[in-house]
C-alpha cells in the first residue's frame, strides 16, 4: 500500500476514535454511492454527521480541508439524501470536515462542523 494511502487510513481511524470520544456514534464508514464515498456516517443526538476526513503530512500546499472541491460536494449530497431516504431517517443532517494534519509523530485533528451547505 503507498504511503498515502496508509496515512489515509490512520487519519480515518484517528477520526472515528476522536468522534468516539466525543459522543458520536458510528454509523457507517466508506459508505458508497454511485461515484461518491462518505467516509463515516455519525449520529450524535438527534443529528446525523456526514464526515469528510482530509489527512496530509504537510499544510505547504494548503489545509487538508482546502482539498474538499465542490463536485466532491455534490456527489456527497447526492449519497446521503440516498442513505436517509433508503434508511427512512428522520435526523438534522450536518456536513463535517476533520481535517488532520502529521506533524513529526503526532496528528493534529480539528474537526468543523457545518464545513459546508449545499443548496
Amino acid at each position: 500500500m503507498a504511503n498515502h494511502n496508509q496515512l489515509g487510513k490512520k487519519g480515518e481511524q484517528l477520526a472515528v476514535d476522536f468522534l468516539i470520544e466525543n459522543g458520536y456514534d458510528i454509523v457507517e464508514r466508506n459508505y458508497r454511492f454511485n461515484k461518491a464515498e462518505v467516509d463515516i456516517i455519525a449520529q450524535k443526538e438527534d443529528v446525523l454527521a456526514i464526515i469528510e476526513v482530509k489527512t496530509r503530512s504537510t499544510t505547504d500546499f494548503g489545509n487538508p480541508q482546502d482539498f474538499v472541491k465542490p463536485k466532491q460536494i455534490k456527489n456527497l449530497v447526492k449519497a446521503v439524501d440516498e442513505y436517509v431516504t433508503v434508511n427512512n431517517l428522520e435526523v438534522d443532517v450536518r456536513f463535517d470536515i476533520i481535517a488532520i494534519v502529521k506533524e513529526e509523530q503526532q496528528f493534529n485533528i480539528e474537526h468543523l462542523e457545518d464545513a459546508f451547505f449545499f443548496f
